[in-house]
């Protein structure tokens, strides 16, 4: 079963995004990605966590009471109560802390995001990241070349980050007075999706996975001049995580259309969608961008950083 028919055996949206959490391939390759990799299902729990899932899909009302909440506006903190949810719930799994704040003399020096006990009772701590960044550039690919859409992220920072920063956490003296036992063992667990440049495929850098999930983009004139008949609408971004159906109702609403690109100032993601009667069936997925952000991305790609 590969992992978009993981996601989309399952009715409710936020059942499926978080089978994506659990099952969509990482974005970083295990032999290199600096720090080991979590494994939130092993091969041996795969049919139970399915199970579970199916159990959940039927009765979702618990999972949309503790995900969908007014402060939970942003993509990451989306991201990361499914986590939470999983965690508490799922056989096996313990959790022990979500969100501990390291503070020294005043002041705060980052937050670790889990603290749980395997179902092998390894303890471990999991920094999770879920970022969707586009490919800027030609040849072969670099960390930096991957930035986000709205160019105040990219991948070699935020990986820099996550290893000399983020994972060092659970290990420094000030957080051992917390009274959280250890020691810890440090993972990353990191999800998303990167986006190319249609006809663009660069040689890969050795960070990144080969079955990382991938999107395309384009620039508002390329996309008029290649869209065709076909029938596009934007992706909300608390929607970013699994691919989903539309009924027509709703795709229309979301519709991408002259009056939405003459308004464009940022990339926008959107999906190709496939129609069937009254239902749409997402096809492919990417970002439409203004004309002149291949160049700021660019340049913002090449910055140096100190």
């Amino acid at each position: 079963m590969n992992v978009p028919d993981t996601a989309s055996q399952f009715n409710d949206p936020a059942v499926r995004d978080l089978a994506w959490l659990l099952f969509s391939p990482g974005l970083l390759n295990a032999l290199h990605a600096g720090a080991p990799l979590a494994r939130p299902v092993a091969e041996d729990e795969r049919e139970r966590t399915l199970q579970w899932l199916a159990a959940l899909d039927r009765k979702p009302v618990a999972l949309h009471a503790h995900v969908h909440k007014p402060s939970l506006k942003r993509l990451g903190l989306y991201a990361e109560a499914l986590l939470e949810y999983f965690l508490q719930h799922v056989p096996g799994a313990r959790l022990i802390a979500a969100n501990v704040p390291l503070r020294s003399s005043g002041t705060t020096l980052g937050e670790v995001d889990f603290l749980l006990q395997s179902a092998r009772r390894e303890r471990l701590h999991w920094e999770l990241a879920v970022k969707f960044y586009l490919h800027i550039g030609e040849g072969r690919a670099a960390l930096s070349d991957y930035v986000g859409p709205d160019l105040q992220d990219r991948f070699d920072l935020k990986h820099d980050r996550l290893l000399n920063h983020q994972l060092g956490l659970s290990a420094r003296d000030e957080f051992a007075s917390l009274g959280f036992e250890g020691p810890w063992r440090a993972e990353l667990f990191v999800k998303g999706r990167l986006f190319y440049r249609r006809e663009s495929m660069p040689a890969l850098p050795s960070e990144l996975a080969e079955d990382h999930l991938r999107g395309w983009w384009m620039t508002v004139s390329e996309w008029r001049e290649s869209k065709g008949d076909g029938a596009f609408a934007v992706v909300p971004r608390l929607s970013w995580l699994s691919e989903r159906s539309l009924f027509k109702q709703d795709a229309e609403a979301l519709k991408l259309d002259a009056g939405t690109l003459a308004k464009l100032t940022s990339p926008v993601m959107v999906a190709n969608y496939n129609r069937t009667g009254d239902v749409w069936s997402e096809h492919s997925r990417g970002f439409v961008v203004p004309d002149e952000w291949p160049e700021r991305a660019l340049h913002y790609a090449r910055l140096t950083t100190t």
